[in-house]
């Protein structure tokens, strides 16, 4: 089982409900909502503010690969 972490101990991490933090990304990547329809495929990322995002449940990665995105 993974471990989740509160929104503010993490730097680079996603959130099942559809959001990714990213704070050494540029502005618009840092904090994103995401869709997740049916086949499970995160898309259509649209910015938010720290103060949206959940305050618990975060899995931390290592990176995302925000090229795949562009």
């Amino acid at each position: 089982m993974k471990q989740e972490f509160r929104a503010t101990e993490v730097q680079v991490a996603y959130h099942p409900d559809g959001f990714r933090m990213d704070k050494t990304a540029s502005p618009l990547n840092r904090y994103t909502r995401w869709e997740i329809p049916d086949g499970g495929e995160w898309e259509n990322p649209t910015p938010v503010c720290f103060d949206s995002l959940p305050a618990e449940g975060w899995i931390k990665i290592n990176s995302f690969n925000w090229d795949a995105y562009k």
